[in-house]
């Protein structure tokens, strides 16, 4: 795993929940399918638009707990949640829940509901999951219509209880909306069974995949209630027979994806899911736990305050670090003089191992950290 990376061997990439090097088994895939594009253009051998999309959908579905049918390949978190925002019927005095310090593709794309009279409010973050669970069963009052919670917090790496809030949620009938972007690939997400009613997510982090390559899910039951806020070529039936035109939609969440996706960026998005489950993403999963146990019991040692210590039960894949007194962006800035590639957030450093890195990269991280100064 380690040699199929080459930025080992200029980098230690720690910041895999932001974005994700490409590999060369992937680099090999895309090469190949672009060579023979090169070649022989629409007719390429091997490579199909419909059979590309159909593999990347089967492996997503096997990953989340779909049903067939279910997923949608968009470009990225933003796009999906206005989708689902927009296409979502609320009414004034309804209200939605957000989370505090959430990411931006999170928030924006319910803004515009405030404007229509309905109530956006945010759940605290608190310091663990159950506390957050107390705080959200505080807040679910009986206007709320819909709840929007990331899979994991971005800054801190905290996991959200999926499987009780999607509980709560079904019980009082809101719909349930997931960000996956921190958690697909990372835990062991079931859509089925956190009862999550649609989900969106970026493919570059933890599933390794291209820039401007995303994720929708949108459960079956729910799918005629989603309006579409826009059409294209490909969102209704029969989409290769251009005339005469159609008038209603695909019978699956394709109906989103809306026209010509990019072949290049499925190819390789395929070619890192086929690598993932190679592997086997229960022990991709366990590896990056592992390598973020081990990153986080060093820095203990030095020192340094660990968020993930208030909920040690909780599986992560993020480590949010610092120690009394220390700046956290001049520490960051002062790793990436060495080499080693971490985020500030929250005014913490924040590092996210994947199952590339190695043990001996790990130790690396700890000695430079420890000399850094407090």
């Amino acid at each position: 795993m380690h040699a199929d990376f080459p930025i080992n061997r200029n980098l230690i990439w720690l910041n895999n929940c932001g974005t994700t090097p490409v590999g060369d088994p992937v680099r090999r895939a895309v090469g190949a399918w672009l060579e023979e594009y090169g070649l022989r253009g629409g007719e390429a051998k091997g490579w199909s638009y419909v059979g590309v999309r159909a593999s990347i959908q089967r492996r997503i579905e096997s990953l989340l707990g779909a049903r067939p049918g279910e997923i949608a390949l968009i470009h990225h978190t933003s796009e999906g949640m206005n989708f689902i925002s927009h296409g979502m019927s609320l009414d004034p005095g309804d209200e939605i829940l957000l989370l505090e310090n959430e990411y931006p593709s999170n928030v924006y794309p319910w803004e515009h509901w405030a404007e229509k009279g309905v109530r956006l409010r945010a759940v605290p973050m608190a310091d663990s999951p159950a506390a957050f669970l107390a705080g959200f069963r505080d807040a679910l009052g009986p206007r709320v219509r819909a709840v929007a919670l990331s899979s994991v917090h971005w800054c801190t790496g905290m996991p959200l209880p999926l499987l009780e809030v999607g509980t709560l949620c079904a019980e009082r009938g809101a719909a349930f909306v997931v960000d996956g972007s921190q958690g697909a690939g990372l835990l062991k997400l079931d859509v089925k069974a956190a009862r999550i009613r649609y989900m969106a997510f970026s493919g570059w982090k933890w599933l390794l995949g291209p820039l401007g390559l995303g994720v929708m899910y949108v459960d079956g039951d729910h799918l005629e209630s989603l309006r579409p806020v826009f059409k294209g070529t490909e969102s209704v039936p029969g989409d290769q027979e251009y005339l005469p035109y159609k008038h209603g939609w695909k019978p699956t969440a394709d109906r989103f994806t809306l026209s010509t996706g990019s072949m290049t960026d499925w190819v390789y998005f395929d070619a890192s899911l086929t690598y993932l489950e190679g592997l086997g993403f229960a022990q991709v999963q366990e590896r990056i736990r592992a390598l973020s146990r081990r990153l986080s019991d060093g820095l203990r040692e030095k020192g340094y305050h660990i968020h993930s210590d208030a909920y040690p039960d909780a599986a992560t894949g993020i480590v949010s670090a610092i120690r009394p007194g220390q700046d956290a962006a001049a520490a960051v800035k002062a790793l990436k003089g060495r080499g080693i590639i971490a985020a500030v957030r929250l005014g913490r450093i924040r590092m996210s191992p994947h199952v590339y890195i190695s043990e001996r990269q790990i130790d690396a991280v700890v000695a430079a950290m420890a000399a850094l100064e407090a």
